[in-house]
Order: C-alpha cells, then structure tokens, then sequence
C-alpha cells in the first residue's frame, strides 16, 4: 500500500503542480511575477522521478527477490548512505540561501509544523474511516504526512533554478520529517508494542530505551 500511494501520488504530482501554481499563484499579489517565469518540461520532470525514485525501486525489488541475503545486508549500508545523501542536499539547499534561512525559519518552522501535523492527522483519519487494518493505517498515516523532501529540493534545483523560498522549505520539511516521523513512530510503538514499520517483535519494558 504504501509503494502504490507513493506512486499514484508522484504521477498526480505532474498535473496537479501547475494547477497549484496557477491556483496559489494567481491569489498571491506577486505570484503572476513567478508563473511567467517558471516554465515545467513533464517530459525532464518524469524522467527525474524516475531516476530518483523509479529505478532504485526497481533495482531493491529486483535483488530482493533474486538475491535475499545480500539485500538484507545491503539494507544496513544503503540506509545510512540514502540518510547521508538526504543531509546533504538539505545542507546545500539551506548553505545557497542563507539570508533566507536566517530571515525566514521563524515562519517556515511554523507553517511546515502545521502542514505536516495536519497531513500526518489526514491520512491517519483517512485509514481509520475507511476501516483499514492497522498496519494499512500506519502506511496511509506515513505516507500522506512525510514527503520526499530530497526529490522535492533536486525538483526546486533542477526546474525552479533553485529559488529560494521554495528550497528553503523542503530542505526544512527534510528536517522536520525526519523529527515528526520518528516521534510518530516512538508513541505508535510504545502504544502498540509493534513498530509502524512492521517489526512484530515486542517492546522491551524497563530497558530504558
């Protein structure tokens, strides 16, 4: 479920970006400034989601099921890797714009805690409305609330010529995902006794961690 909604939601993201754009834009008293200057190619853009997202999919599918063993030893090396990679980008998106950074974090800090705290609220109400097993919930509740703040900041640099405003706030949605996502997770887990990931292994009371 939760490979399926990032997938539909990366190919809605195609169309449904410059509907937004033309939507927030038009209400905004210098966004018809932007729009003309923003020019989005679908063919490049989906070619990107795909290198970025598609075929390292494809390629953890593909040795995870051909060759187990070494994908469950790759999995302890590519996860601090991808982490690393995903710092990095969020370092170099906040390094270009500085001044930004420092005049603006105070409004982005709230405005990202309200979107993703409304977001992580939606697709937890979502599954439960819908009756979805508890496991379905968790993914439906993940999915709908942390985004892909790396591909969303390689997006800004590769198509908004890195404009500012913009990567300031997915390279702080980067940060603050992986804070909302892991506190989530802490109080699913201690609530449940089984981690949102799928790990039925039960939590050890007293052992302090």
């Amino acid at each position: 479920m939760s490979v399926s909604m990032t997938s539909v939601g990366n190919v809605l993201a195609m169309f449904l970006m410059p509907v937004n754009f033309a939507l927030w834009g038009s209400l905004h008293p210098t966004g018809s400034q932007l729009l003309r200057d923003i020019e989005l190619d679908p063919v490049d853009m989906l070619v990107e989601i795909l290198l970025v997202i598609g075929l390292p999919f494809v390629i953890g599918i593909f040795l995870a099921h051909r060759f187990p063993r070494f994908a469950e030893r790759a999995r302890r090396v590519v996860g601090p890797v991808a982490f690393l990679g995903l710092a990095g980008i969020i370092v170099v998106g906040i390094a270009n714009n500085w001044a930004l950074f420092t005049a603006y974090i105070g409004l982005v800090v709230v405005a990202v805690f309200v979107h993703d705290a409304l977001a992580l609220l939606l697709g937890y109400v979502l599954g439960r409305a819908a009756r979805l097993p508890e496991a379905s919930v968790k993914a439906s509740t993940f999915e709908v609330g942390i985004r892909n703040a790396g591909l969303g900041l390689l997006l800004v640099f590769s198509f908004f010529d890195g404009l500012g405003g913009m990567a300031l706030v997915a390279a702080w949605w980067g940060i603050w995902d992986i804070i909302a996502g892991l506190a989530v997770a802490t109080v699913w887990r201690l609530r449940t006794g089984v981690s949102p990931l799928g790990d039925e292994e039960p939590v050890a009371v007293g052992r302090g961690a």
